[in-house]
């Protein structure tokens, strides 16, 4: 390595420049071999770049999403149920709602591909370089009551009111008592018209009163969700009890 060469790696180590340190060398013999001018060779390092830190940034939103599988919206087989209107899905992971602020409510049956499509959904929102958390209901109450329970439930707060997108997976499935349920609201509700929110659950909405048990605080739920809400049905057969006899009447 000659003492320019050496130079410029470090010159592009010290400002951070990771792309651009590794492709320079390379670039500059193919830009010699080619007679590319010293603009064209410019541009190609700075594209590099560019396109190395995109590649980051969303590497790294969807390292901080948590998400339970990377189960992406291409990888769904809307032919399997054709119930569920693939143009809005697609509609939706443009990430027009996300700007709008609107929630989005996936209903329907355990198995009929909720928790896909708002995984889908949440990996569209990282490739758009959007700060996104998925959680369980279960996994978001039990933070918040140990929040509360160590003094700290205004910074656990303020800390998911900073997430652009907010995934609550299986809502539901289970009765919240009412300190909790007051919990979980304070979330939906700090997010009403300022920042998105997606939820599943497995019960219409009538039956939501078997989880908020207080009658005011369902009606309050209810109402910051369902404004403005893309609420999407996607049915009461499980895709995934089908792929199972499928498989069976294979073997």
């Amino acid at each position: 390595m000659s003492m320019e060469t050496a130079s410029i790696a470090q010159h592009c180590k010290s400002l951070r420049l990771a792309s651009i340190g590794t492709q320079f060398a390379s670039l500059a013999e193919e830009a010699g071999r080619q007679n590319h001018s010293h603009l064209h060779y410019l541009e190609a390092l700075l594209q590099g770049e560019v396109e190395d830190r995109e590649r980051r940034s969303i590497e790294l939103r969807l390292k901080d999403a948590h998400l339970p599988r990377m189960k992406t919206l291409e990888e769904f087989d809307f032919a399997q149920s054709p119930h569920i209107p693939a143009s809005r899905i697609r509609t939706l992971a443009e990430g027009g709602y996300l700007d709008r602020a609107e929630p989005v409510l996936l209903v329907g049956e355990p198995g009929t591909g909720k928790t896909h499509l708002a995984t889908g959904l949440a990996i569209a929102a990282c490739r758009q370089r959007k700060r996104v958390r998925f959680t369980t209901a279960a996994a978001l109450v039990n933070q918040l009551v140990e929040a509360q329970r160590d003094q700290s439930l205004t910074r656990m707060l303020k800390r998911w009111a900073s997430v652009e997108l907010i995934v609550i997976d299986e809502l539901g499935y289970v009765p919240l008592a009412e300190v909790a349920a007051e919990l979980l609201f304070q979330v939906i509700a700090e997010r009403a018209e300022k920042a998105a929110v997606i939820v599943t659950t497995n019960l219409p909405f009538s039956e939501w009163p078997q989880v908020f048990t207080n009658a005011r605080l369902c009606k309050a739920v209810l109402d910051r969700l369902t404004d403005q809400a893309h609420i999407i049905e996607t049915g009461t057969e499980s895709y995934r009890f089908r792929r199972t006899l499928g498989k069976k009447r294979k073997v």
